[in-house]
């Protein structure tokens, strides 16, 4: 345990310091978010400060593996579909990959961890997953790459869902049958976040993208299927923990979707965006995204994780407010 505690404190620094080099190489290259009609900011603005995280979590992984804490499956299965991810999304937000190949990449990406993870034994309404699961596992961690690609849009948002999700994951391992590996993993990423988002809380210094958003939605996806190994039930514990960017992305994909926009666009149509107009605040909604996950979705996950909750029931009520939310701020609608 000590040397783990080393090894998360080193994490942190080391992702607190590589943040802070990347921004001085992104204002030395004029690396700038240049704010337009689609934005949400209102000053130029450095990107590309994720990559820290994405260099801090996997080299964490090597050491955890070297100290056994990690296997070879899961190892593999981080370190190829991440780097491959955030490689991607680092040439995107350098020089725009169409969106086709875009989502090309993103399939190969979650087919490589999909080899190495394999598919855990789930069911839907009673019908057990098999060769159709690897299909619907595929589309869910691209899905789950691409949303929180489309939420990483306001100041700090994105490291704090990461932070709440991964601590909630941790949780779920400590009340139930606890899964070291997973655990280590997923303290890692946490520390990896919370460096970089000491720079990218509201006002943010740098922000994540592309390379950074892609990598914590496929990561978070793995890391939800790893989970499902050990219990089923812990998989829409996981579903229930990311509920704040699943309903508002879906909500506003599938509103866009019908109004005959082209999805895959930028836009400013999202239910947080609409809040921190009308607040005219990101720390606002950011923060109440933290209560959120905090307060309501991670007792439900806790409660479904633990077997005393219907896994479908809980999703239901988990989501429904979520959604009257989403509603509320009019996701999806123009503006």
């Amino acid at each position: 345990m000590p040397t783990l505690i080393w090894i998360f404190l080193l994490a942190l620094l080391a992702s607190i310091a590589f943040t802070g080099l990347l921004r001085r190489y992104a204002l030395a290259a004029s690396l700038l978010d240049i704010p337009n009609a689609r934005s949400s900011h209102s000053l130029p603005t450095p990107r590309g400060g994720g990559v820290a995280i994405v260099v801090v979590f996997l080299l964490g992984n090597l050491i955890l593996f070297q100290c056994g804490l990690l296997s070879s499956a899961a190892l593999w299965a981080f370190l190829g579909a991440g780097a491959w991810i955030a490689v991607v999304g680092f040439i995107d937000d350098h020089q725009h990959i169409p969106a086709r190949w875009r989502l090309l990449a993103h399939f190969i990406g979650a087919a490589w961890g999909l080899f190495w993870l394999g598919l855990p034994t789930l069911s839907l309404f009673g019908m057990e997953l098999t060769t159709l699961g690897y299909v619907l596992a595929a589309f869910y961690l691209v899905w789950l790459l691409n949303l929180y690609n489309f939420m990483d849009g306001i100041d700090g948002l994105a490291s704090i869902e990461a932070i709440s999700v991964c601590a909630g994951g941790v949780l779920l391992l400590v009340f139930g049958t606890e899964m070291a590996g997973q655990r280590d993993g997923l303290i890692l990423l946490m520390m990896a976040v919370a460096g970089f988002l000491l720079w990218n809380f509201p006002p943010a210094k740098i922000f994540m993208g592309d390379a950074g958003s892609g990598f914590l939605g496929i990561t978070l996806g793995l890391f939800s299927l790893q989970a499902a190994y050990q219990s089923p039930p812990l998989f829409y514990s996981w579903l229930i923990l990311l509920g704040v960017f699943i309903v508002d992305a879906t909500w506003t994909l599938i509103r866009r979707f019908l109004r005959g926009e082209k999805v895959y666009e930028a836009h400013r149509s999202h239910a947080y965006q609409f809040a921190s107009r009308h607040y005219s605040s990101h720390k606002t909604v950011t923060l109440a995204v933290a209560a959120i996950n905090t307060c309501w979705l991670l007792p439900i996950a806790l409660w479904v994780g633990l077997g005393d909750l219907n896994p479908l029931l809980g999703l239901m009520m988990a989501y429904v407010p979520l959604w009257l939310l989403a509603v509320h701020f009019k996701a999806g609608l123009a503006e």
